[in-house]
């Protein structure tokens, strides 16, 4: 029997592992071939959908996958892998529990994805979330919207000026659209709190480039930015954020405040998995990788060449670095979800083609354009050339996403989720105590108050 082994079950991961699960499914019931995906998580997560899961705009277990029920021919090993021995065609795995074990292999797929990039910004580590995962997009909601009755109950000014103040640092797709759709929550929700006035309120957006949402080109990108701007948002660019210890924001343009809720959006870097390998990576961190998605030695930049070759390694996505051969500005290809999902496509067809002696066939794109969603009725989308803006684009956004996700059924159920919302109002519930878990039992089986003893979700 032949070991494939998918190490990473994002978009890349997935969509490998499902196409190639179809190609090779004769093999695999036959036992000729065994098809496993390695993730920490037991589901794959759509990222693009994280900022309305956010924002209660759909059900949090309606952005992700459960990776047994839609990958039925694959074996799944839950745990995350540490080393990579690729001479020795070998992994160290970490399950949940117990100790490591080693699984060998005849060809590896490296779709880790990426990490939140942090920066040696005093005090981000201990005050700043990232939006990458659908855990950090409750814990998100949850503590925004637990900063309202922070702010409802205190008679402190200075605590509930804290309490309403929301940063987001980073003006690409992820920190635009969770901005968007967390400021367009709070807007909905103030009038249930008659003690705020909607203009404590106080968003900012904070971005060291000269313009926000570059994907969707500078004419659409300056329209999001008015957009937000009209919506009270302060937006501030060409500056960075210098420290926010303690919550105590300090701007590099001098401005100076306190805020509960710092978001970190600035950009990704490939995960560190790669550096317990000995696969070839590339000066910024990325798995070098030819158009064929091979990991391979000596490739250039935006070119075919398929360089020296490492035999029965591939790897695509967020953490590998696969020339773009088009006129794009960049020589590689953009951490993109749309990029992800070609490139899983093509690598799934290369990797079945290897095991049937049949040709490879290099990865060419074609820029389709982007669309971003900015809260509730709100968007802008710049596709094959076409522009648009507010509710055109809006539902541009939600219909490419809706075709996107993967499953039938999981379309139906986001789709009901808008339908319904259209109908009706945000829910404000914030359910911390979710995090909790055993502790207040713990608190009152140990004799506590368990009011004294319940920690916030902070």
């Amino acid at each position: 029997m032949k070991r494939i082994v998918v190490i990473g079950a994002g978009h890349v991961g997935f969509y490998v592992a499902e196409r190639l699960s179809k190609k090779l499914r004769s093999d695999i019931k036959r036992g000729h071939v065994e098809l496993m995906v390695i993730d920490p998580n037991q589901h794959m997560t759509y990222q693009p959908f994280l900022p309305e899961a956010a924002a209660g705009n759909i059900s949090p277990r309606h952005g992700v996958v459960p990776l047994r029920q839609a990958l039925k021919h694959c074996t799944i090993l839950t745990g995350g892998v540490t080393e990579i021995h690729h001479a020795e065609r070998r992994l160290v795995v970490q399950p949940l529990a117990g100790p490591t074990r080693e699984v060998e292999y005849d060809q590896v797929v490296l779709a880790p994805g990426s990490v939140s990039r942090p920066l040696p910004i005093p005090g981000l580590a201990d005050t700043a979330i990232g939006i990458k995962t659908m855990g950090e997009a409750i814990w998100l909601r949850n503590h925004v919207l637990q900063r309202f009755d922070v702010a409802a109950a205190t008679e402190d000014p200075d605590l509930r000026r804290k309490a309403l103040t929301f940063v987001t640092v980073g003006g690409g797709f992820a920190g635009a659209e969770t901005l968007g759709e967390l400021e367009d929550l709070t807007a909905s929700i103030v009038d249930n709190y008659p003690e705020i006035d909607p203009d404590e309120i106080k968003w900012y957006l904070v971005e060291y480039a000269d313009k926000i949402l570059p994907e969707v080109g500078p004419q659409m990108g300056a329209y999001a930015a008015r957009q937000l701007t009209k919506r009270g948002i302060d937006i501030r660019l060409g500056t960075t954020l210098k420290s926010c210890e303690g919550g105590h924001v300090v701007l590099t343009d001098g401005e100076e405040f306190d805020s509960d809720t710092i978001i970190w959006t600035a950009g990704v870097m490939p995960n560190p998995l790669l550096k317990k390998s000995d696969l070839p990576i590339g000066p910024k961190g990325h798995l070098e990788v030819n158009t064929r998605l091979q990991v391979a030695t000596g490739v250039e930049a935006a070119t075919d060449q398929t360089g020296e070759v490492v035999e029965g390694a591939w790897g695509a996505g967020d953490s590998a670095q696969v020339p773009d051969t088009t006129d794009f500005p960049l020589p590689y290809c953009t951490p993109s979800a749309q990029h992800a999902v070609r490139q899983a496509t093509r690598l799934a067809d290369n990797v079945h083609a290897a095991h049937v002696g049949a040709a490879l066939k290099p990865y060419h794109h074609k820029y389709i354009g982007s669309v971003a969603g900015l809260g509730l009725y709100k968007g802008v989308a710049n596709t094959y050339g076409f522009k648009a803006k507010g509710m055109l684009a809006w539902l541009m956004h939600r219909g490419y996403h809706l075709s996107r996700v993967p499953g039938v059924g999981r379309k139906g159920r986001i789709l009901a989720d808008w339908i319904v919302g259209f109908f009706t109002k945000r829910e404000m519930v914030q359910l911390g105590e979710i995090g909790l878990g055993r502790e207040p039992f713990e608190a009152i089986a140990a004799g506590a108050d368990p009011v004294r003893a319940k920690p916030t979700t902070d």
